[in-house]
């Protein structure tokens, strides 16, 4: 039983070196996304603006999505750290292009239509998808 368990454990280290850097991948990935929308997420949501929460929420979702693909087919830390990187520059770019693609997207997040919101969340997480498969090399 000991030994079942000790060797259980052998799998903590690589678990929590991956761990760690999707954690910060996933920080940097929430930090620069709020930095590239015009609009301010944290103090839209600390507002209780929805439209703003399911934008935001979509992303995180929409980029938990490769960066979890990243993790299961990585080769090593290092090949997992890249292709994370890969995943949050396509995530940040879908919203740049929806940007161009919805006028006044952030503005509309900023006044709260929750249309706006849901539509920014549906294609963070149908890109993130799309994003997932590519990565299943």
């Amino acid at each position: 039983m000991l030994e079942t368990t000790l060797t259980t454990l052998n799998g903590l280290p690589p678990f929590l070196a991956y761990f760690a850097v999707a954690v910060a991948l996933f920080v940097a990935f929430s930090f620069i996304y709020s930095w590239v929308t015009p609009h301010h997420e944290f103090e839209l949501i600390r507002a209780n603006n929805v439209s703003a929460a399911l934008a935001f929420g979509g992303a995180l979702i929409g980029f938990a999505l490769p960066l979890s693909s990243a993790i299961s087919h990585s080769l090593s830390i290092l090949d997992c750290a890249i292709w994370g990187a890969v995943a949050l520059v396509v995530q940040v770019l879908t919203f740049v292009v929806l940007r161009v693609l919805v006028r006044q997207l952030p503005e509309r997040i900023t006044k709260g239509e929750v249309a706006a919101g849901a539509l920014s969340a549906a294609v963070a997480i149908a890109v993130g998808h799309i994003n997932a498969a590519c990565m299943t090399y």
